[in-house]
C-alpha cells in the first residue's frame, strides 16, 4: 500500500516536473466513472451517428458504416473538472479533423462551433477548431478493447491532451460527450448541459477554467 502511495506521488511529480499536470490536478491511476444519468441500452442494429448543421451535405452512418471511416490511435493525457489527472492512455476510433480533411465531412465556412448530441439528450459544446484538431477523438476503444458501457460504448467524444502539449487548445474531459448520436456544427455557439449548469464554456484545464464567473 505505502509502495503503491509513493510510486503514485512520485510520479505525480514527475508529471509536474514535466509540464504535463495542470493546476489544481491530482494523479490517478485508476479510471473513474462520472456522468450525469443512468447508462443507456445500446442496440446497435438501430444505432446511428448523424452530421448535420451547418456542413454542405447532412450524414447519417450506421454502426457499419461508421466502422468503414478511417481509423487512428491516440495516447492521450485525460485531465476531468474533479480534479483527477490520468496520464498516458491508449484510444482508438475515428478523427473528425481527418473526416474533414479528406472532405468526407465538410462544415460550411460558417460553421464555428460543433454540439456534441448524446442519448438522453445530454449536449456539449465546442469550438469547431478543438474538435479538429489530433487530440479530439471519435473513440470506440480504449487500451485495445471496446469502451465499457459506463465509459460511453460504443461511442464517445474524447477530448486530451498530448505528451508534449503540441495541439494549441485542449479542454476538461467533459468536452468529450459519453453515449455520442450526432454532431451539430453551428454558426453560433449553443452552451451544453454542463455549461448551462455553470461550468465554463471554454474548460481550458491549463486556465483552471472550471466554473463560468460567479460561481
Amino acid at each position: 500500500m505505502f509502495d503503491t502511495l509513493f510510486g503514485r506521488r512520485a510520479r505525480e511529480i514527475e508529471m509536474k516536473q514535466g509540464n504535463r499536470l495542470p493546476p489544481g490536478q491530482s494523479l490517478t491511476d485508476k479510471f473513474p466513472v462520472l456522468h450525469y444519468g443512468p447508462v443507456p441500452n445500446v442496440d446497435l442494429a438501430t444505432w446511428t451517428l448523424r452530421i448535420f448543421g451547418a456542413v454542405e451535405e447532412e450524414i447519417v452512418w450506421t454502426w457499419e458504416q461508421f466502422n468503414k471511416l478511417p481509423r487512428t490511435q491516440v495516447t492521450l493525457d485525460l485531465h476531468c473538472v474533479t480534479r483527477w489527472s490520468k496520464f498516458d492512455t491508449p484510444w482508438e476510433g475515428v478523427s473528425l479533423g481527418q473526416l474533414v480533411r479528406e472532405g468526407i465531412v465538410r462544415p460550411r465556412p460558417e460553421a464555428r462551433f460543433v454540439v456534441q448530441h448524446c442519448e438522453y439528450g445530454y449536449t456539449t459544446n465546442t469550438p469547431i477548431e478543438l474538435v479538429l484538431q489530433d487530440n479530439f477523438l471519435l473513440a470506440t476503444h480504449y487500451d485495445g478493447k471496446p469502451l465499457t458501457p459506463e465509459h460511453g460504448y460504443p461511442l464517445r467524444g474524447l477530448v486530451g491532451t498530448f505528451t508534449d502539449r503540441s495541439e494549441p487548445k485542449s479542454a476538461y474531459l467533459w468536452k468529450g460527450g459519453k453515449w455520442l448520436r450526432a454532431l451539430e456544427f453551428r454558426v453560433h455557439d449553443q452552451p451544453g448541459f454542463w455549461e448551462r449548469n455553470g461550468y465554463h464554456n471554454e474548460a481550458d484545464p491549463w486556465k483552471e477554467q472550471r466554473f463560468a464567473r460567479g460561481w
